[in-house]
């Protein structure tokens, strides 16, 4: 891509642009447990326990798969960001080409791969015959929708890297809303079952893609975005790629250090599993919370990096990570003050109850540990070092190995709690040592 200068002045960087950003962000995400919440509980009400496991096994099943595509949201971002920031309105366009080309072979993939997918996936996690029958019912109707979800990540990061993230909000909104009234219609009113579930998600997704592409209709006013010689520019696609890449294996590992501590904490008993599952909702609340304001790092420092301004880019380094921060101290304040309530309110069983108040410091110590990681991803994503992240990460990812190895036979569950801060602990401090290198690099 040519170099071409921006050919304005940037917009001021303003706590006000910074809560436009984030507040959307923080309020699309609230709407998702309550979608989680529906499915379940619709279900439910056929009185058997196998449409539930069904349900919830399938959901993770596909979230899983999806979730393997979450570098196409933040590479998106990344890339028309600082298109953007350089002024390079056809390049813009031609990013979100690129990623939705991208979503598309992806969801075509994954359906014309589901038999051995989905194999996988119950090998991994058998269940009963009920249940194991009815999730492959489920899976086999939401699979065909696979290429408008991936393409929700793809949307979704265009939009944010466009600051239009109210846009993000209404397609959340929407799409969960139309799920949820759908659920209520197919498997209450028409007695569908887990079937009824599936095609509700079914037909959200499409709404939601659809929604989404309307929203980034300023992208195909211009005719770049069907440039096919410039869309399909081999030096373009190949900093895609790589970008996507490195973002994918920093993921993938953080997926591993999340998923071994549930199967960790599984060898310390039931009640102790449960009390851990408990106490990791409440982590959740904060990354719903920290999500909006790490969004806001992305865009505006791919903005400033697209111009080319270090200067620009420290201070939306600072005015985001000091929301961020402030978002961290609440959240941790809040858990130790309304921490013993919210157990009680998630588990009734008193056993549960007790072994989570034991843990529950950890995480009140999880936010403000935690913070600086969450948003040097959001700067490092802006400023496209995947490189780094993938580097950082891979320290972060051996050190906790090191500290389950050392900690766990000592200290045990507490141990465990223990490996994973150092976890966060460890990726923010090498991200921030590479920091300075990410400002000069914006020179």
């Amino acid at each position: 891509m040519e170099a071409v200068a921006p050919t304005a002045p940037p917009a001021p960087l303003t706590h006000k642009r910074v809560l436009k950003i984030a507040l959307p962000i923080v309020l699309s995400n609230a709407t998702v447990p309550i979608l989680g919440a529906v499915d379940v509980g619709v279900v439910g009400q056929m009185g058997e326990a196998a449409p539930i496991g069904a349900v919830a096994m399938g959901a993770i099943i596909l979230s899983t798969v999806y979730w393997i595509f979450g570098f196409l949201r933040m590479g998106t971002v990344s890339l028309a960001g600082q298109a953007a920031g350089a002024g390079d309105n056809d390049e813009v366009s031609a990013w979100l080409t690129r990623a939705l080309l991208v979503a598309a072979m992806g969801g075509a993939g994954l359906i014309l791969l589901q038999f051995p997918i989905f194999w996988l996936a119950f090998e991994l996690s058998p269940a009963s015959a009920d249940v194991e029958s009815l999730t492959r019912d489920y899976l086999f109707i939401r699979i065909w929708t696979a290429p408008a979800a991936i393409a929700v990540y793809a949307l979704t990061g265009w939009l944010v890297a466009m600051e239009r993230t109210g846009g993000v909000f209404w397609v959340q909104l929407v799409m969960n809303g139309v799920n949820i009234i759908l659920n209520f219609v197919f498997v209450l009113g028409f007695g569908w079952g887990v079937s009824g579930v599936a095609i509700a998600t079914v037909i959200a997704e499409v709404i939601g893609a659809a929604l989404g592409l309307w929203f980034c209709r300023a992208a195909f006013d211009r005719p770049a975005w069907r440039d096919w010689p410039r869309v399909l520019r081999r030096a373009q696609l190949i900093k895609m790629a790589l970008l996507n890449t490195d973002i994918l294996l920093r993921s993938l590992m953080l997926m591993i250090i999340f998923s071994s501590f549930v199967f960790l904490g599984a060898k310390f008993g039931d009640v102790t599993l449960a009390a851990n599952e408990v106490l990791i909702q409440f982590m959740y609340i904060t990354a719903y919370a920290m999500d909006g304001f790490a969004f806001a790092a992305e865009t505006l420092i791919a903005r400033a990096y697209g111009r080319r301004d270090p200067m620009r880019v420290r201070r939306s380094a600072l005015m985001t990570s000091m929301w961020g921060m402030t978002v961290c101290c609440v959240t941790a304040g809040a858990f130790l003050f309304v921490g013993p309530w919210l157990i009680d309110v998630m588990a009734k069983d008193a056993e549960v109850q007790v072994v989570a108040r034991e843990y529950l410091w950890w995480m009140v110590a999880a936010p403000l540990v935690g913070c600086a990681a969450w948003m040097f991803d959001g700067i490092f994503i802006g400023a496209g070092r995947g490189r780094d992240m993938r580097n950082m990460m891979a320290i972060s990812f051996v050190l906790y190995w090191l500290a389950v190895l050392v900690l766990l036979p000592l200290m045990g569950n507490h141990g465990l709690w223990a490996a994973i801060l150092i976890s966060f602990a460890a990726r923010g401090v090498t991200l921030g040592v590479r920091y300075p290198a990410l400002e000069r690099a914006a020179g």
